[in-house]
């Protein structure tokens, strides 16, 4: 809930924290875990095309960051397409919203994200559903995740390692 207080002062119009924070407290909860699993990082994801300066990442990380001190990766998802093709080695087309952002994630499983609204309410994007979350299945988003991506990702992952009931699917 701080996580999602920092980032709702953020004062943004579309964001969400999500993929690997939202999942691994889920599988942790759902596994009885007594300890959270360690985070490589805090995903918190907005949308702004009107905006798509990096340079605002890394401020708003910063802010995020003297907030509250968890290992923060701030990406605004209207500007993907522009360093996607370098970092993974295929091109993709801009996004249009968050949600479709969302849906563009690896695996189902992470295709989810929370936000806070002004009242304290939790809102929920799962535009691929909460059936692999709250199943504790992986599989692949085809989306824009390659059989070659999608592999290496189960394996540094090490999912059914951490999560005993975690069911990975074959690419």
């Amino acid at each position: 809930m701080a996580a999602l207080r920092a980032g709702r002062e953020l004062g943004l119009a579309s964001w969400c924290i999500g993929a690997g924070a939202l999942r691994n407290l889920v599988w942790d909860a759902l596994h009885g875990h007594a300890q959270a699993s360690e985070l490589a990082d805090v995903d918190f994801v907005y949308f702004d095309a009107d905006d798509l300066d990096p340079a605002r990442d890394a401020a708003l990380q910063r802010r995020l960051c003297q907030r509250l001190d968890l290992p923060w990766e701030v990406t605004n998802q209207a500007g993907v397409h522009q360093w996607f093709e370098q970092h993974f080695g295929h091109a993709v087309a801009p996004l249009h919203s968050l949600a479709e952002a969302v849906a563009s994630w690896p695996e189902p499983a992470t295709a989810v994200g929370v936000w806070l609204d002004g009242a304290d309410a939790l809102h929920v994007i799962a535009p691929l559903g909460l059936d692999d979350l709250l199943g504790l299945r992986v599989r692949r988003n085809p989306a824009r995740v390659s059989v070659e991506t999608y592999r290496q990702r189960c394996a540094s992952k090490r999912y059914t390692e951490r999560w005993l009931r975690v069911v990975v699917e074959p690419a």
